[in-house]
């Protein structure tokens, strides 16, 4: 017999009995992952509803904290222009976002002046929200873009006037002692493509250099009273940038 094929032979029995008690010696029997079931388009059963088509008390306005003032129809919430920024009531860390927007299909401007809103995580990261459908624009302000540092790995934009979606793994920045010992992450996908793959914050987009700051002012707040702690959770923000853009079926779930 080949010596090969007979060591093969009488190795292999022995070979994976080792095999099996070194798994089992790795094998983890708890704590066991929760049970979540998530039904077809329905959103998971752990996830936080932000926005469902009836109403928009999870939200406020930012500036003042008044009811968010954007109109609701057939089951979307529509940017009423001028009405005001809004900003969830609740705060979070890390999480997982689901939501669909849809830029209106009246093409009135170019640029940044079409269909032109954002989705900013932890109140600082701005997700840009753009008719980015044969619209040209500097490319790390297009749809799918991290405002102003990281442009989208490709233009996954649909016509205006179609539903779009966003699917963003947001990873919050970590501090110990006012100090940042870890950046933010980001990783989007814009109707199912891959836009962003878990790209480093710089740091704050809407300042005027992006910045990690122990306390921070959050999007469209201004002045020092402003000024808060921003180490831990923080709201999520939807832009009214005077533009008419449509919102449905947020939610998210909280790693």
């Amino acid at each position: 017999m080949n010596k090969r094929l007979f060591a093969s032979i009488f190795f292999a029995p022995a070979a994976l009995a080792c095999a099996a008690a070194l798994a089992q010696e790795r094998a983890r029997w708890e704590p066991e992952p929760a049970l979540v079931s998530a039904p077809g388009a329905a959103p998971p059963s752990d996830a936080i509803v932000l926005f469902d088509g009836a109403n928009l008390d999870q939200w406020m306005r930012m500036e003042d904290g008044e009811p968010a003032r954007w109109e609701i129809a057939d089951g979307a919430a529509t940017v009423t222009p001028g009405t005001g920024t809004i900003r969830t009531r609740q705060s979070f860390g890390s999480l997982q976002l689901h939501l669909e927007w849809r830029p209106t299909d009246v093409i009135d401007g170019s640029g940044q002046s079409r269909g032109n809103s954002g989705v900013f995580l932890h109140s600082q990261f701005e997700v840009q929200i753009l008719d980015s459908w044969e619209n040209a624009t500097y490319v790390n302000g297009q749809a799918g873009s991290v405002y102003l540092q990281h442009p989208p790995l490709v233009n996954a934009s649909r016509p205006p006037g179609e539903w779009q979606s966003y699917d963003i793994i947001f990873t919050a920045p970590v501090f110990e002692g006012g100090e940042l010992v870890a950046p933010a992450y980001l990783t989007v996908f814009q109707n199912g493509v891959l836009v962003q793959n878990q790209v480093e914050l710089q740091g704050a987009t809407h300042t005027p250099e992006p910045e990690y700051a122990a306390q921070c002012i959050p999007y469209n707040l201004k002045g020092e009273a402003n000024r808060r702690d921003c180490t831990g959770e923080m709201p999520l923000v939807l832009q009214d940038h005077g533009q008419v853009v449509s919102f449905r079926n947020i939610w998210l779930r909280e790693l």
